[in-house]
């Protein structure tokens, strides 16, 4: 059986969804849940100024979506039995930071206090992180700028690929409650460059792993996918 670094190398070298539903299968079948290994390039997260891209985390709640906030509270995320909420709920606290007012650590443990209660995926979703948080040095850099960043989230959905893989998977291989939620949305980046204000906005796509019920009466985060690299 493959290893999952095996597994991930063949999806990024054969691209088609059939492809990535029979790697998926490989996956569920070898580590359940340890799906995607994110990069950890510290270079993902450092940037000349604010306008340029990198990757953070948002609120529980969420800012306006379409408006700047004024500043990006950490809010933890929402506890709820519902996965589409869940899954936007941690979308916000991935991607909505503030430089000017937010602890760094502070940023993973809104997200670890809705980890998998057993523990076991834990260190896989510590890992997980680190592609989308700015690392220490990164953060630093950010806040000579007053850098803020939040989302906008436009889609939500259950990927097609999560339910393949599911129906190719042995009995027993996921646990009951476990899904897969895939969010779009456009991440917005905002601060100072020279005394000026500057911002700046993209695309990004992800997907979050998670499970609900039936043994606990809310949705825990499992794992999530490298960034940019969502099911479909």
């Amino acid at each position: 059986m493959r290893n999952l670094r095996t597994v991930r190398a063949w999806v990024l070298d054969h691209r088609s969804l059939s492809a990535l539903i029979a790697a998926l299968a490989l996956v569920l079948v070898a580590v359940g849940l340890r799906l995607m290994t994110p990069h950890t390039a510290d270079d993902h997260h450092a940037v000349a100024s604010p306008a340029a891209t990198s990757s953070g985390s948002a609120t529980g709640a969420g800012p306006a979506d379409t408006a700047e906030p004024t500043a990006v509270p950490v809010v933890p995320v929402s506890a709820t039995a519902d996965a589409d909420v869940f899954a936007r709920s941690v979308a916000y606290a991935l991607f909505g930071w503030d430089t000017t007012s937010t602890d760094l650590p502070a940023l993973t443990e809104q997200l670890l206090v809705v980890a998998d209660p057993t523990g076991e995926e834990t260190p896989g979703l510590l890992s997980d992180l680190r592609a989308y948080l700015p690392s220490p040095k990164a953060w630093t850099h950010l806040g000579r700028y007053q850098t803020r960043q939040w989302l906008e989230v436009t889609d939500i959905v259950e990927p097609a690929a999560w339910r393949e893989a599911l129906a190719q998977a042995p009995d027993g291989a996921v646990a009951e409650g476990t899904t897969a939620r895939t969010v779009t949305g456009i991440r917005h980046r905002a601060g100072t460059w020279d005394g000026e204000p500057v911002a700046a906005s993209s695309r990004v796509q992800f997907t979050v792993f998670l499970v609900c019920g039936p043994a606990s009466d809310r949705c825990h985060l499992l794992r999530l996918s490298t960034p940019d690299a969502a099911l479909h």
